[in-house]
């Protein structure tokens, strides 16, 4: 018989169970308090909002630090067209000190010189930290619900950072941005909240 789930997870849309964004913080603090690449990997997807096949798969040719975006090829994204991703002051951070010891191509360098992480790195974190019932993927469940919960950015730049296609056709066909400034300035905001250790709803605001 499956086991409910606890006051911290829930079951998402997609059948993923995620945390509550209320736990963040709290999980964030922890996370960055781990020394392993897997957790900086896992720290890195959370504060993007990006797919885990997308960070572990991470190239330095894709990751541009004096403007601080990471363009994810067309190639890795679901919907099969590039993906721009503003990076926030914190991910850049981590990015950088990555970045002064980095060992071949990969981003998030597995035990194999010049090799990824594998496709269980992000999940064996989550149980060593023994988060029962989360999944990674879980996480943009997350970053959703508090983005469309604690905040006022229109709809469009919240899925547009989760690189959702457009349903609607004929918007689809008028729509040729991405969205790329409001959605750094979500990210940021997003950062903020994931940085921040107190109780209570955080809300943040598009300017």
């Amino acid at each position: 018989m499956d086991q409910p789930l606890t006051k911290h997870q829930r079951l998402t849309r997609g059948h993923h169970a995620a945390m509550e964004y209320a736990d963040l913080p709290a999980f964030m603090m922890d996370l960055k308090n781990r020394q392993a690449t897997a957790a900086r990997a896992l720290e890195f997807a959370i504060l993007t909002a990006a797919r885990s096949g997308e960070v572990l798969d991470a190239r330095w040719d894709e990751i541009d630090l004096n403007r601080a975006v990471w363009c994810v090829p067309a190639a890795r994204m679901k919907a099969g067209r590039e993906h721009r991703v503003p990076l926030s002051k914190e991910a850049l951070e981590l990015i950088k000190a990555l970045h002064e010891v980095r060992q071949g191509e990969a981003v998030f360098s597995g035990q194999k010189a010049g090799k990824p992480l594998s496709v269980m790195a992000l999940a064996m974190v989550l149980r060593r930290m023994k988060i029962a019932g989360v999944t990674v993927h879980g996480f943009r469940s997350s970053f959703r619900d508090w983005a469309a919960e604690c905040t006022n950015f229109a709809n469009e730049v919240c899925e547009a950072a989760l690189a959702h296609v457009i349903e609607n056709k004929a918007e689809a066909a008028y729509r040729r941005g991405d969205l790329f400034e409001k959605r750094r300035k979500l990210m940021e905001a997003w950062a903020t909240y994931c940085a921040t250790p107190t109780v209570g709803q955080i809300v943040a605001f598009a300017r």
